[in-house]
């Protein structure tokens, strides 16, 4: 029955069944997306970037920008929603990510109930009796807020989820592949109940529509509760790869832990340190009622690991670079999930077309249009150990298409006159992708040139940091250049990409 002042909203949203999944650029949004496209819902997925969006390449869904922090872009994304999927945490923000928090779920919990949507599902993170790490907290809290609102919501509470991206299993991932010997605090006896990706997307997906969930805390979790040390036993073993060596020490708190993580894993430090910082004490889920109203078979542990590296081994490569797709890891499993990046951008008074023809000539005969001796000095060191740094050329002086060698580079995704992907070649601790992306803006065009780095265990992140100023200096020069040469393009009117050596 429709809440007066609001029938029209009410009637559209239950006849389309409209799911709105806010926060789909995240982790679960990313997964949740396709599954419940797959089980023929209608679908729009909100985020703050629409770009990273685009990037998903999903059919058949709409994409709407929106911000919980700003409750004038809730409207839109709100409108004729029946159920909406709540999964916005603020983690990745630093300090007062929990007062955000706070303030996004009061914000989104009003929008919904004038919006006259039906359902809200939650995604929340187990609570321990004796909780008390801002993590945790800010996570129970978000539930409190949304629940405070008009709308009856489901929330369900997880543990560690064991899938490719989930940032504790990341950084289980990248200590077991890059530290045989382990000095840890005694978080590492803590115990857990890990569920598989596959079996929480089936809650997901299937909870707003099971009789008796509406209103409820439902803990989900697998069919195991394990310690830290034991499952990343199970996954060296899973990898192929010797289990670390762990030594558990009593000095060592989950505070001080937190700081060299950063030089261990590319799991970005906020989130790392928010994740560790919970770690001291055993997460307990009670999952008999969720597993009676929504019966699944329920992977253990192990099989859930077989099943994240199968799930990268599928990943199809894309039109452009994504978090943690494998193509762009090269394939490797021991290579971080999360990358490293550092950008340049400059604005081309110059059409897309000449911006995009200076971009496409890059490499050969033309190199790098800026601080060329740079490039030079870093292929020759390549070739000093036996890479390919040296191996100069590019099939046409012009024009590029997937597959194509540029010197040492190949490109590997591209979208003409929009964006041009390189995957780098030379020896390193990691892999390493090059994008360019052209933004026409009126009769200008922006230029952004970024590095992703996907580095391999403490090596990889050394070589990050150690290069990151030259690639700041680098970027910037490097666009402003092909700024240049795409307006003095424009203004010849030749078309012509080639324009010879710089720098």
């Amino acid at each position: 029955m429709s809440t007066p002042g609001q029938p029209d909203a009410v009637t559209a949203a239950h006849s389309r069944n409209l799911r709105l999944v806010f926060g789909a650029s995240g982790y679960i949004g990313t997964h949740l997306v396709p599954r419940l496209v797959a089980a023929g819902f209608d679908v729009r997925a909100a985020a703050r970037s629409p770009e990273v969006l685009e990037a998903r390449e999903w059919t058949g869904v709409e994409r709407v920008a929106a911000d919980a922090l700003k409750p004038e872009t809730l409207e839109a994304a709100l409108r004729d929603v029946d159920t909406a999927y709540y999964l916005v945490h603020s983690m990745a923000a630093g300090r007062n990510f929990g007062q955000i928090d706070q303030e996004a779920a009061a914000n989104f919990a009003t929008a919904a109930a004038a919006a006259g949507v039906r359902r809200i599902v939650y995604l929340g993170g187990l609570v321990p009796p004796s909780a008390d790490t801002e993590h945790i907290v800010s996570r129970q809290r978000t539930g409190d807020l949304l629940r405070e609102g008009a709308v009856p919501v489901t929330e369900i509470r997880a543990g560690i989820i064991v899938g490719p991206g989930s940032a504790a299993f990341e950084v289980m991932r990248d200590l077991v592949f890059h530290l045989p010997v382990m000095i840890t605090p005694r978080w590492v006896l803590a115990k857990s109940p890990p569920i598989a990706l596959e079996n929480l997307m089936e809650y997901l997906v299937r909870a707003p529509e099971v009789p008796g969930t509406e209103g409820r805390i439902l803990d989900a979790a697998g069919p195991e509760h394990l310690t830290y040390a034991e499952m990343m036993r199970i996954l060296a073993e899973e990898a192929g790869r010797r289990p670390p060596r762990i030594i558990p020490v009593p000095l060592l708190t989950p505070r001080l832990s937190s700081y060299w993580l950063r030089f261990v894993t590319a799991v970005p430090t906020p989130v790392a340190r928010a994740l560790i910082a919970g770690m001291r004490q055993d997460f307990i889920a009670d999952n008999e009622e969720i597993r009676r109203l929504m019966p699944q078979e329920l992977l253990d542990f192990r099989a859930a690991v077989r099943a994240a590296f199968e799930a990268e081994r599928r990943h199809e490569i894309a039109a452009r670079w994504t978090e943690g797709a494998f193509a762009f890891r090269d394939y490797r499993p021991d290579y971080a999930y999360y990358a490293k990046r550092a950008s340049g951008e400059a604005i081309a008074k110059a059409p897309v077309a000449d911006t995009w023809k200076v971009v496409t000539s890059i490499g050969g005969a033309n190199r790098y249009f800026y601080m060329n001796t740079l490039w030079k000095i870093r292929e020759i060191l390549d070739w000093m150990v036996g890479g390919p740094g040296l191996s100069y050329g590019r099939r046409d002086p012009d024009e590029l298409r997937v597959g194509d060698t540029v010197d040492s580079w190949r490109v590997i995704a591209m979208q003409p006159k929009r964006r041009l992907t390189l995957f780098f070649g030379m020896r390193a601790p990691g892999s390493g992708v090059l994008e360019f992306e052209l933004v026409p803006e009126g009769d200008a065009t922006r230029i952004r040139a970024t590095a992703y780095w996907h580095p391999a265990g403490v090596w990889g992140l050394l070589y990050w940091y150690a290069l990151v100023p030259a690639h700041l200096f680098l970027f910037a020069g490097l666009t402003r250049a092909i700024a240049r040469r795409a307006e003095a393009l424009a203004r010849s009117g030749s078309g012509g990409g080639g324009q010879g050596p710089e720098g």
